[in-house]
Formats: structure tokens, C-alpha cells, sequence
């Protein structure tokens, strides 16, 4: 197969959740495109788009905001947990239509104003199908110059009253989280995920597991396991994460404590480039 060297071209990777619609919370709703999660936050007169789905998904984008807010509705933001491909699909031509703001924390801006690459995915990391066709990704950076925002330094999201951002990284290094502390909803991105990414079949079904991080795209592990505890410490009740299902409750509970316990067990490759050096033993 041809490498693929643009985030404009369809990836041919799917699951039984695509397309489906989720309510997590009265303003909260979850969208599966393909094998990736996407997130509406608000009511009609004021909601953003958390992530920017995969490479060609602007129409599958397009038609849930019609669903949700109606015809002509724009955001009053898109804010981005990070920039790999899978997160920031439509990202540009979103921002061609609706001519908003993009936050993101500033170690992300590189990748998005095309400045700077992502370190290539590694298919020779220990996993499944996923991690071996892992280098077809795209890893370049998109160009969002001119609508790129910072992130408050006081950790405020813009657009999403009540939610702090939080700075998770080792799949990215500007790779950020959000949080709302009065119902315990965490969106926590790629930080940790709640399916095993690396492997083709319980991606395609989404299998329920708290997991770490997807393998084949994360260069700094120990970052990730501390992003994971400081995660677990906010005790959330719900959560969505980048990939996999949307997790609540003991499920949930349960799941963090045992990847916080058992991380380098459960998260860490035994092998790849982005893990020599690293100890296994717990």
C-alpha cells in the first residue's frame, strides 16, 4: 500500500459504533465517526465541537450538527484535545465555513499551523493489526494559521462554562483533557482510551476496556502514565474518550484504578522505538 502523505484521504477503517449518536449528558452528546470519538458540548445558542473527527468527514460532521442544533447552527469554537490525524479531519474545512476560533494548548500549535511534524507512528511496537499499518497515517501537521487560539492560562474552556482543561501529555505533547467538576464528565481525548487500539477486531467491535493511550502514536510513556493518575485523581464518573465507547460509573471506576495500578503491564508496549529503555517491572 502507498503511504498515505495527507490528512485529505479517506482511511478505510471502521467500526459497529460508526455513526451513532450518543447522550452522555443533557448537553453532552458523543459521535463515533469511524473509529474515532467526537464530542457536541452546549444547547443551540451556544455549544463547541471538542475534536474535528477523521480525514474526509466534513458531510458526517455537518449532518449531526444539523441534527443537533439545526440548520446554519455554527460553534462558537472548536477546541482540540490534540492534532493527530483522527482528531482534526475536517478541522480545516470547518474552519473554511464557519471562520472560528481553534483552541489548543501551545505545545500543539506547531502541529497545527504547519510548522512541525509528529514523530512517525511506529508499526514495529507489540500489538495488534492497527499498530502494524500504523505507518499509512498521516503524521504531518495541518496549517490552522490565522484561527488558532490558545487555551487559558487559568485553565477555563472557551465557550464551555463549567469545564477546566487539563494538561495530559505522552501521546502528544500538548495533548489536553477536559473536565467538569459538577457532574464528574471527563473528555479525556487519547489520555487513556476504553478499547485496546492496537488490535484490528476489538477496535472494529469496540470491545470495552480501559487501555492506555494508542500505541503506535504515543512517544513518552512515562508522561502518559502520569497523565492517566492525574486523570484517575479527579474520581470522574463519566468519561469519553477519543477512541472506544463512552465508560460510567463502576465500570469506569474500576477500569482507571486497575490501568493506574497496572500500567506498564497493561499500557506499555514490550517492545518499539518509543519504548527502549523503558521498565516493565512493576
Amino acid at each position: 500500500m502507498e503511504k498515505n502523505d495527507g490528512h485529505d484521504k479517506y482511511m478505510p477503517m471502521t467500526s459497529v459504533q460508526s455513526g451513532n449518536l450518543t447522550q452522555v449528558a443533557d448537553d453532552v452528546h458523543c459521535f463515533t465517526n469511524q473509529i474515532v470519538n467526537l464530542c457536541f458540548v452546549g444547547n443551540v445558542d451556544n455549544w463547541v465541537l471538542v475534536d474535528a473527527g477523521m480525514p474526509r468527514s466534513f458531510n458526517k460532521v455537518m449532518e449531526q450538527v444539523e441534527t443537533l442544533y439545526g440548520e446554519g447552527a455554527k460553534p462558537k469554537a472548536i477546541i482540540l484535545t490534540h492534532g493527530h490525524f483522527d482528531h482534526v479531519g475536517a478541522a480545516e474545512e470547518l474552519v473554511k465555513k464557519w471562520n472560528i476560533p481553534v483552541f489548543a494548548h501551545p505545545l500543539e500549535v506547531p502541529f497545527l499551523t504547519g510548522k512541525e511534524s509528529y514523530p512517525f507512528p511506529d508499526p514495529s511496537v507489540e500489538g495488534g493489526m492497527v499498530a502494524k499499518i500504523s505507518d499509512l497515517f498521516p503524521e504531518e501537521p495541518i496549517n490552522l494559521n490565522g484561527n488558532i487560539s490558545l487555551l487559558p492560562n487559568d485553565g477555563t474552556v472557551p465557550g464551555m462554562p463549567g469545564w477546566k482543561w487539563l494538561h495530559t501529555p505522552g501521546h502528544a505533547p500538548g495533548h489536553v483533557s477536559l473536565f467538569r467538576d459538577s457532574d464528574k464528565l471527563l473528555i479525556a481525548g487519547d489520555a487513556f482510551t476504553t478499547v485496546k487500539q492496537d488490535e484490528l477486531l476489538k477496535v472494529m467491535m469496540q470491545t470495552v476496556e480501559v487501555n492506555g493511550p494508542p500505541r503506535y502514536f504515543t512517544p513518552d510513556w512515562k508522561a502518559s502514565e502520569a497523565s492517566v493518575q492525574k486523570l484517575a485523581a479527579l474520581h470522574p464518573e463519566k468519561a469519553i474518550t477519543g477512541h472506544g465507547r463512552p465508560i460510567s460509573g463502576d465500570d469506569l471506576t474500576a477500569g482507571l484504578q486497575k490501568l493506574v495500578g497496572n500500567f506498564k503491564k497493561i499500557a506499555v508496549p514490550d517492545y518499539g522505538k518509543y519504548v527502549k529503555g523503558e521498565n516493565k517491572e512493576e
